[in-house]
């Protein structure tokens, strides 16, 4: 399948069978497996898979424009599908034959999900101080430990999951297990909160004396995290782009059917300030974004772009879906309008992939040590 035509179909999706949930999941609801099964129909769950494997073996440019397609209905429903996805991918990629025909068929047909668990009620950005322990033991490895704001925690069905195989705090001595969360030793839980999160599937999970497969061995596993975490952050930017870009066109179609004082509200100079204001702080990170794409696509160190593309895209949906949904006025908060539940979302994007205190500081850092320089 080519790239347009799959995007032709997910947009299609997004703008069919999802817009028609979304609002349901916003007043707490979560989605039907059926759905999950149609957005494996559509190659959502191996985008990036290898088409030996049974995947679309598409680019990082597609994924994204995928996230971007779906994040505009609902945020969290795209992050759940992509995580889903990267777990998929990182089977062809690290699992032995054996144990990704286990569980790669599954995760491609969206009989489970999945998700990558590095969180943990003591730990968040700094990765390295996690506390979850694997040991090695005479029937295989075993992990005992917590992981909790996981995308997907509260239904997969499998996780990546790192856990330190030495000191604590040293990171070469984190390595990446697969679990089966099925079993025994593996028990979920959901996370709720006053914004909703069942399209997320945001949860937690204790593992005691649990299986584990070998993924990436220690002292390659958190060069892995860092890496892969430039792709996440740049396609959480994506979605952070597309939900304001949703907000700003359900304004502007608003202000122009909406009558006030005689003629329509985009007729009203005070109206259409903030709009101006948002597309513009639209455009530049939009800018950001796709120069952290490009980067990532072939190959180029990306730190400092994808960290600065996050907090332009997450800080602009933070600043001006408030103020999109106030230009729709009290209607805004219909569910059928997406505003509450992007409002939500960009709070929690925020969170995702390095709250945005922390990656100011690093974009200082990286600054400061001439990370991504032109010339490269």
């Amino acid at each position: 399948m080519s790239e347009a035509a799959f995007l032709a179909r997910v947009r299609a999706f997004a703008e069919g069978s999802v817009a028609r949930a979304a609002p349901g999941w916003s007043l707490g609801g979560a989605p039907d497996p059926v759905l999950w099964q149609e957005a494996a129909a559509h190659g959502l769950t191996g985008i990036t898979t290898p088409q030996e494997n049974g995947g679309l073996g598409l680019s990082f440019n597609a994924l994204v424009d995928a996230c971007e397609a779906l994040a505009a209905v609902d945020f969290g429903f795209a992050m759940a599908l992509i995580n889903t996805q990267n777990v998929g991918a990182r089977l062809c990629l690290s699992a032995t034959d054996a144990l990704r025909d286990a569980y790669l068929p599954r995760i491609l047909s969206g009989e489970i999900s999945a998700c990558t668990a590095l969180t943990e009620p003591g730990t968040g950005t700094d990765f390295a101080a996690i506390s979850t322990r694997a040991a090695e033991t005479e029937d295989g490895w075993r992990i005992t430990g917590e992981k909790t704001w996981i995308v997907n925690g509260r239904h997969a069905g499998l996780a990546v999951v790192f856990a330190q195989c030495g000191t604590v705090g040293d990171a070469g001595s984190i390595g990446g297990f697969l679990v089966d969360l099925a079993q025994p030793g593996a028990r979920r839980s959901a996370l709720t909160s006053g914004f909703a999160q069942g399209s997320m599937g945001t949860g937690s999970f204790t593992l005691t004396d649990a299986q584990a497969q070998p993924l990436l061995p220690p002292g390659t596993a958190f060069k892995s995290i860092l890496t892969e975490i430039n792709a996440a952050r740049t396609y959480v930017a994506a979605m952070c782009n597309a939900m304001l870009g949703a907000a700003i066109a359900e304004a502007a179609d608003y202000g122009a059917e909406r009558q006030s004082f005689g003629k329509p509200l985009n007729q009203q100079a005070a109206w259409r300030q903030p709009l101006g204001s948002a597309q513009t702080d639209l455009a530049a990170s939009q800018a950001l974004t796709s120069r952290a794409v490009a980067l990532i696509a072939t190959g180029q160190d990306a730190q400092l772009t994808a960290a600065q593309a996050k907090i332009a895209a997450t800080e602009a949906a933070q600043r001006h879906i408030p103020a999109m949904l106030h230009a729709m006025g009290a209607a805004g908060l219909l569910p059928h309008y997406p505003f509450t539940r992007h409002l939500a979302a960009s709070q929690m994007a925020g969170f995702t992939d390095g709250a945005t205190s922390i990656l100011r500081d690093r974009v200082a850092r990286l600054t400061r040590a001439g990370a991504d320089n032109p010339k490269r």
